[in-house]
């Protein structure tokens, strides 16, 4: 059974201005290491469809997700915080993300791929119930999750988290749903400058220390994580899968490489066969220093997909 591949090119149409550093450029680095490496060999590629507003609703408030769309601009750019604009494609490109992780979600429980990775921006975590920020729109996973959850009646649902940056819109819309575990972990003292208290019992959130590197890093898997997922037991496993904290990305300051990006991986893997059949969905979120994503992406992907 192939793992399934899922990109769309109105991903790379989403743009928020030059020198951004969330470019379109970094789907391209990403299927281009996958490429190059031969992991898309051992994959089947898929396109993203448009997400429906029902399926953005079991995730996000009716009312945000028209306002999204009533301020999509004709030309140029709408500013929706200090650091992320709309331009003319991205709703178009958001709806195509939140679509990639509900096909993801489908192919997986329908036992048509046993895991999935989706390479489709803008990224997600940012995006809470009823706000666009920090570069996302709507919440990829958390759209997924609620369709493993709500359409095929999963009871149980794991959401593992290492972006540099603390999901904070994802601890926003699953914090009070007892059906899904949070697992996360991310540097602290940087944006959004949240997640040291978490906001619910079903939140496992571990903030690190600049330059704590890779021991704090395995450390905080090894001994919190892993012990929360053996005890709560996933039925499905979803990724947010941010590759910022590599030491040659600016963004952070967490010192990982791409060893840690596989091992992490590895310890998901292990949970996900012991527990949920396998069955992983994982999102692309952040990493925007395009050699490191790409190189920590196509480790993370080898494993994923069980060709390490």
């Amino acid at each position: 059974m192939l793992a399934a591949y899922i990109t769309h090119p109105d991903c790379q149409k989403h743009e928020m201005g030059p020198d951004h550093p969330e470019c379109p450029e970094r789907i391209g680095a990403i299927n281009d290491q996958l490429l190059i490496t031969g992991l898309l060999g051992y994959m089947q590629s898929y396109e993203a469809p448009l997400a429906t507003e029902e399926q953005l609703q079991q995730a996000h408030s009716s009312l945000f997700v028209h306002d999204v769309e009533a301020h999509r601009p004709a030309s140029g750019y709408v500013q929706v915080d200090p650091d992320t604009r709309m331009n003319p494609f991205t709703y178009q490109a958001a709806r195509r993300a939140s679509g990639a992780a509900v096909l993801a979600t489908d192919l997986v429980m329908q036992g048509d791929a046993r895991v999935a990775f989706c390479n489709v921006r803008p990224p997600g975590h940012h995006a809470g119930r009823s706000s666009a920020a920090g570069f996302c729109f709507f919440n990829n996973v958390a759209v997924g999750i609620r369709h493993a959850l709500n359409v095929h009646g999963l009871e149980r649902v794991a959401l593992i988290d290492f972006d540099v940056h603390h999901g904070n819109g994802s601890e926003n819309i699953l914090h009070e749903d007892p059906r899904v575990l949070m697992c996360s972990t991310f540097e602290e003292g940087v944006y959004p400058f949240s997640g040291a208290v978490p906001m619910g019992p079903n939140m496992v959130n571990v903030s690190l220390p600049s330059r704590s590197g890779s021991k704090a890093f395995r450390a905080s898997v090894t001994e919190t994580w892993i012990p929360a997922l053996e005890k709560f037991q996933p039925q499905m496993i979803f990724i947010s899968a941010g590759f910022d904290g590599h030491r040659e990305d600016d963004m952070g300051n967490l010192g990982l490489v791409e060893d840690d990006y596989a091992w992490v991986t590895t310890q998901i893997v292990k949970v996900a066969n012991t527990y949920a059949q396998g069955r992983i969905v994982s999102c692309l979120e952040g990493g925007y220093v395009l050699s490191p994503l790409a190189r920590s992406a196509a480790a993370h992907v080898k494993v994923l997909i069980g060709a390490d």
